[in-house]
């Protein structure tokens, strides 16, 4: 099947600089999709939040608050890790993991609107 568009007259302007502005972007764009996606999973977006408000939680406590085997919780945080969106540091036997600043502050208007309750109110 060809793709054709129906369109009378394309302003190419417009088209130009469209292609300039999402150029411009792209980088930043492809490296939000990433990251979004990331956290796109409800069990990361949770852990994402509590490392937030938290500040720091080890792999247990993630487990108990979350009501999830340790080892499932292990394969979140990997995933958060390889993405570099959360960092550890080892305390003694201890794990702990935060958030890194750079994803902090990406996230912290995502989280905001969590906290206030206000996602349901905008869809």
């Amino acid at each position: 099947m060809k793709n054709t568009c129906i369109r009378v007259f394309a302003d190419i302007n417009q088209i130009n600089g469209c292609k300039a502005k999402i150029s411009h972007i792209d980088k930043s764009a492809e490296h939000l999709a990433n990251s979004l996606n990331l956290a796109g999973n409800g069990v990361r977006l949770k852990i994402l939040f509590l490392l937030q408000v938290e500040g720091q939680l080890c792999v247990c406590d993630l487990s108990d608050i979350l009501g999830m085997n340790i080892s499932a919780i292990s394969q979140h945080l990997r995933k958060l890790k390889d993405g570099k969106i959360i960092t550890s540091k080892k305390t003694g036997q201890t794990i702990f993991y935060s958030m890194s600043t750079e994803y902090a502050s990406i996230f912290k208007p995502i989280f905001r609107l969590i906290t206030d309750n206000k996602i349901l109110e905008l869809i």
